[in-house]
Order: C-alpha cells, then structure tokens, then sequence
C-alpha cells in the first residue's frame, strides 16, 4: 500500500545500473545511509533490507549507531547520504507525507512517553482518533482489545502514574499497535525498566513476533534475540560488521569484533 500523497515504486538499479525489480516481501530498505552530527560520523554507509514478517535486532556497544539508526528510519533524524525506502517511499524525500508514512511504524521509546493527565486506555484511543478519525466508540474497543492483548485489561482506567515502568511500557505497545502499523520499531524498549519488570514487556513483545509482525528492535537483551528474531545485526561504530540468524551471529560469529562484543556479555 503506497501513499497517495507520494507513489514512487519500490525499484532499485543493481551493481551494474540496470534497474531491478524489488523483492515482493521487502518493507524496509536501507541504502548506503550517511549520517552525521556535526563532525561525528554516526552512521557509515549503511545498507540492509527487512523482509515482511522479520524479526530484526540490533545489537552492539552504546554509541554504535543502533537507536540513530531506527530514528533515521521512522525519519525523526535527518540522513546526509543514502536513503530509506519503506514499502517503497522514501522516508526522507521533501515530496513524502512523513506523519501519514509514520502511521503505517509503530515506534516505542525507552521512556513511555504517556500523557500523565489521561488514562491508560486514554492515550491508547487518542491517536487513532486524532489522526485517523477512528470513531470514538471504535477507538476504545480497540483499545480494550489491545490492553486484554498485553495483559492490562483491568487498567484502562488507571493513570500513568498508577502503573508500573513496566505496565507503562506494556500500554505504550498498545497504543502503537492501536494505529495498525505495518511495522514495529523498539528502542531499546526495557532498558528504563526494574530487573524485574522486563520480562513481561519482553513477553508482549515475543507475543507480537510470533503473531507475524514485522519489528525491527535495538535491544541489550541477547536472550530475546535468541530465541525471536529472524536475524541479528551486530552494529559497532556507524558499521554493520555482520548480520546472520542467531545462531550464526551467537554460536559462530565470523568477525573478530562480533567475538570480542559477545565475549564480554554472553
């Protein structure tokens, strides 16, 4: 589905600058992606693609370019070079509708990012009736379906402030998921959280991998990864230094800087 505000096709030239024909199942394609801030060179030449139905992390040390990443890719941060195809559309053409484009991306933050004032079905609804003009009947429906679907259905009517970091994080899933994204991003999505509470995010969230959603997560939790996504991709200083199934990056990791980041924390 491409945005009317914006139909450009998904083709792409190859090595040889012939023009190429786009995989059917890819929606997201990042292409020899620069960022920079200022003189730092945050992002070097950054290229990947995520198949519908991927599960792709990110893992690598803190600086890496992992959360830039996937803020140049929901077009929160400009990219100097390259560029960010989602179902086609590119993120960061002047031409593209970035609030409609951004509807079809879930995003959840390391902090919640709540409306204190309203409550947890409240924030939920808000978006898809603002933005979508979602009747508001049909709004908290949804809404209810979605805090019964992360295990908060007797919240709705709580406050922020009422709620757990963990509860929090599990409503702002909700209220991702409530604007019927395409794709799921996560920004290190527990790491605000108390030991205690992470699994139950991480729950939600392997819930939602094994429903077939298509999620891109920047995560430290190497047993999540393990066990749900599709591929791992290893990040370290604005570089993919490799990719593969979890078994390949975890058991038989190629390259020297992938063995000696896995060796301090597996």
């Amino acid at each position: 589905m491409t945005s009317p505000a914006h139909a450009v096709t998904a083709s792409h030239t190859d090595g040889a600058g012939a023009l190429a024909s786009p995989m059917p199942d890819t929606i997201i394609r990042v292409e020899n992606v620069h960022k920079h801030f200022g003189k730092l060179h945050v992002l070097q030449g950054v290229s990947f693609e995520v198949n519908k139905g991927d599960v792709m992390v990110l893992i690598g040390p803190s600086g890496s370019g992992k959360s830039t990443l996937l803020r140049c890719m929901n077009g929160l941060e400009v990219i100097q070079n390259g560029q960010i195809l989602i179902d086609g559309i590119p993120v960061h053409d002047r031409r593209t509708n970035l609030p409609a484009l951004r509807q079809r991306l879930g995003m959840v933050f390391q902090q919640f990012n709540l409306f204190p004032h309203l409550t947890a079905l409240q924030n939920i609804t808000l978006a898809p009736v603002r933005a979508k003009k979602m009747p508001q009947r049909e709004a908290e429906e949804l809404g209810l379906q979605l805090l019964k679907r992360v295990g908060l259905a007797e919240k709705a009517g709580a406050h922020p402030g009422q709620l757990s970091g963990g509860q929090q994080q599990r409503v702002a899933i909700a209220r991702a998921l409530a604007m019927q994204p395409e794709v799921m991003m996560f920004d290190e999505p527990t790491s605000a959280l108390d030991p205690e509470m992470i699994n139950e995010v991480l729950d939600v969230m392997k819930g939602l991998a094994r429903g077939g959603m298509t999620m891109v997560v920047v995560s430290h939790e190497m047993g999540f990864a393990r066990e749900v996504a599709s591929r791992v991709m290893f990040m370290d200083g604005g570089k993919i230094v490799e990719t593969g199934t979890p078994d390949e990056v975890f058991n038989r990791p190629q390259q020297a800087r992938t063995q000696a980041f896995l060796s301090k924390i597996l």
